[in-house]
């Protein structure tokens, strides 16, 4: 079905005719809440795998522990990475809902083909249950062939709907509407909420049933459960409220680039206001990155009316402010990537350390993969004090309407994910002992403060970061912003699998090795609280930095970088929290 979208104007919501929205009969809660739907079964499906894979690979396919880490955390980055051309297509030609209704269609094709993967008996070696796994024969690259594609497949669709889903649940909210822009205060919190209902439902009732029932089962129900997704988005297309693509935003990225490289022989004009486009502007100049302005030079081939639109030979304010907008996401976006690495191990060696612990609760054996359910608990805990209790709190103390803002919440996140992996190395140096000096298993409930703790970082971190990407991105962008952001967790699991190659050659298979019992995974896990720490130290640096983007913007004019009171606000706060001062307070301010 092709949107009538073009009949609106460049920025304005429109139908699905294409006429201007009627706030009382399109977007609101009702319409977010289906889409909110979509992505509450992309997690279903996509936690469903990813949080008990490991043990198919080691347990059914007969693969090392390292190799089968590394396909996990390969899959994870994957799915995120390619949110980047998710974002990309919806923001330059598809639009956000037909991007999110064509992906989450593949995502179902690649469930369909993981489940008839693992049900076929024929694409698995024999059967083995030889503890050291030396004596048993590896899947071999024709039964390994299809298990790849299902797993390609459901990256390639679940990028197309993690990059817009946000995007597009937030276009149901009119910022410019009061009432409507205090009820997007909560789509982030909530958006996340859902996200972490359906991991919790993955982790423990399809877990389960993959381990108990079988994997072709367990799979067939997210697949199902895509295809009824799929259904209900369509369903609410006469409600939904729509944004124009505004065509590729890396055109609009290289352009700039090119045409201030272009003239950068140039002189800056005297006064700002001589640079084309300043006067209407939809976003106030700024004078960072001062030799991007350059783009905007009107020359001697670039006077004349016409000249002035065609963008290959001058861009506007209003494109080279929104290019620097991007650039000024990159320092964050650097320092999120290793909250990512460490929130892997929950996906990897953590339920590697379950498998072999004891699992018992009365007289029933927990699977392996469910304890994840404790690192969802702590995230859904964590999402709800967070708006009832943490943020009313936060606004008498900082008195700041927002409470918290994003980079605090990373910046929190962070924190906590240091924290979870202190734990995490020294409950492991405790299994390691009691096995070796006790003979006997450790219970596997000595996992659950590593997952609470890095379950409390993740609803930090990843509601601060979405938040972050999504404000701070130019309108034009926000999809690939989306996309921006994810490319951080998937750099994050890729770097995950880099540490654990690089570990296995520095220390010769010592520290990770097959039989956690022989290996020091303690010491990988100390690693990764020394990398961390570090890490969270660059973040305050940059955070400190950083200027917050200029909401509702509504005439051209200037802003320097001194102008925090009457429109940009730096993130001070975070360190004046810590030190008890005050912060500053200006502006309009986030939602």
């Amino acid at each position: 079905m092709v949107l009538a979208i073009s009949k609106t104007n460049h920025d304005g919501a429109v139908d699905f005719r294409g006429n201007p929205v009627d706030n009382s009969k399109t977007g609101g809660w009702l319409a977010a809440g289906l889409i909110l739907g979509t992505e509450l079964s992309e997690r279903i499906c996509v936690m469903g795998i990813s949080m008990n894979l490991v043990t198919y690979l080691v347990g059914d396919l007969n693969l090392s522990s390292s190799r089968s880490a590394n396909i996990v955390t390969n899959f994870m980055g994957a799915l995120n990475i390619l949110a980047l051309f998710g974002g990309f297509l919806a923001d330059s030609k598809l639009g956000r809902f037909l991007t999110i209704a064509i992906f989450a269609s593949i995502c179902a094709i690649g469930v369909t083909l993981l489940t008839l993967a693992t049900a076929i008996p024929s694409m698995k070696p024999p059967r083995c249950d030889h503890h050291t796994k030396q004596q048993c024969i590896e899947a071999n690259g024709s039964q390994l062939a299809m298990l790849y594609v299902a797993l390609s497949t459901i990256a390639l669709g679940g990028s197309g709907i993690k990059s817009n889903v946000s995007g597009f649940g937030s276009d149901q909210f009119d910022i410019s509407n009061p009432k409507e822009e205090k009820a997007m205060v909560y789509f982030f919190n909530r958006f996340y909420f859902c996200v972490s209902l359906g991991s919790l439902f993955a982790v423990t009732i399809l877990v389960y049933i993959q381990d108990e029932v079988g994997r072709g089962w367990g799979y067939g129900i997210s697949a199902g459960t895509m295809i009824v997704a799929v259904v209900v988005l369509i369903c609410g297309i006469r409600i939904y409220r729509y944004k124009k693509p505004q065509g590729s935003p890396l055109t609009v990225i290289w352009r700039v680039v090119f045409l201030a490289i272009k003239n950068r022989k140039h002189p800056y004009p005297a006064n700002p206001g001589f640079l084309n486009g300043y006067s209407n502007s939809k976003v106030p100049h700024t004078t960072r990155f001062r030799c991007l302005d350059k783009a905007a030079i009107l020359n001697d081939n670039a006077n004349s009316d016409e000249s002035r639109n065609n963008p290959w030979l001058v861009s506007s304010i209003t494109q080279v402010e929104e290019v620097k907008m991007v650039i000024n996401l990159i320092p964050i976006w650097s320092t999120c990537i290793l909250f990512w690495t460490v929130y892997s191990q929950m996906n990897t060696f953590t339920i590697e350390q379950a498998s072999i612990m004891n699992r018992k609760l009365v007289k029933f054996n927990v699977p392996a993969g469910s304890f994840s359910v404790f690192l969802f608990i702590s995230i859904l805990l964590f999402t709800s004090l967070n708006e009832r209790v943490i943020v009313p709190v936060a606004r008498k103390i900082t008195r700041d309407p927002k409470g918290l803002r994003s980079l605090q919440r990373v910046g929190i996140g962070l924190v906590f994910s240091v924290i979870g992996m202190i734990a995490s190395a020294i409950v492991e140096k405790k299994r390691r002992e009691t096995h070796q000096n006790e003979m006997k298993k450790l219970s596997a409930f000595w996992l659950v403060p590593q997952f609470f703790l890095v379950g409390a970082g993740e609803a930090f971190a990843y509601v601060g970061q979405l938040e972050f990407f999504i404000r701070e991105a130019p309108e034009s962008m926000k999809s690939m912003s989306t996309g921006l952001f994810l490319s951080s967790l998937a750099m994050g699991f890729f770097m995950s699998s880099v540490l654990v190659t690089l570990t296995d050659m520095a220390t010769n298979g010592s520290w990770l090795t097959d039989n956690l019992n022989k290996g020091k995974l303690e010491n990988f896990y100390g690693l990764l609280v020394i990398l961390g720490f570090i890490n969270f130290l660059v973040f305050l640096v940059l955070a400190t930095r950083h200027r917050y983007k200029v909401q509702n913007f509504n005439g051209g004019g200037n802003v320097e970088n001194n102008d925090i009171e009457n429109c940009n606000i730096t993130n001070t706060e975070m360190v004046d929290d810590i030190q008890g001062k005050k912060p500053a307070i200006g502006g309009k301010e986030e939602a």
